[in-house]
Order: C-alpha cells, then structure tokens, then sequence
C-alpha cells in the first residue's frame, strides 16, 4: 500500500478566532522568529489578505513572500 503525503495548508483547516489567537500565542512563546512569522502569515491567509494588504500599504505578493517560512520579514512589513 502506498501512503500518499501532501503539504500541510493551514487555511484547509476549521478555525475560529480563538484557534487563530492561541497559536499566535504559541509562536510568541517560542521567541523563534521564523515560527512567529509563519504563524502572522497563517494568520492573514486566514482572513481576508487582500484588506490587510491594503491596509498595510502592501502587495498580496508581498505579504505572502515575508510571512512564509522561508520569508524574512522585517518590522516594516
């Protein structure tokens, strides 16, 4: 039998604000940079990115490039 693997999206997943906010809390308490920018970046897949992007002054492209785990987000963006 072969097992089938996919990546993990979190915005496949049920969630409720309260969801949202304990694993922001989580990446917090990590102190890991990189794990508080995935978890911003979960975040605001979660929601409408297209506001928060007007809102920041920013792309779509440009929030998805520095909150992803491979992204390096500065306290600009």
């Amino acid at each position: 039998m072969t097992l089938e693997i996919k990546p993990f999206d979190v915005a496949e997943v049920p969630n409720s604000d309260e969801r949202i906010s304990a694993n922001l809390d989580e990446a917090f308490e990590s102190g890991a940079p990189r794990v508080i920018a995935a978890a911003i970046g979960d975040a605001a897949r979660l929601r409408n990115l297209s506001t928060l992007a007007t809102s920041a002054g920013l792309t779509r492209e440009t929030i998805y490039q520095a909150f992803s785990p491979e992204g390096d987000p500065t306290s600009s963006t």
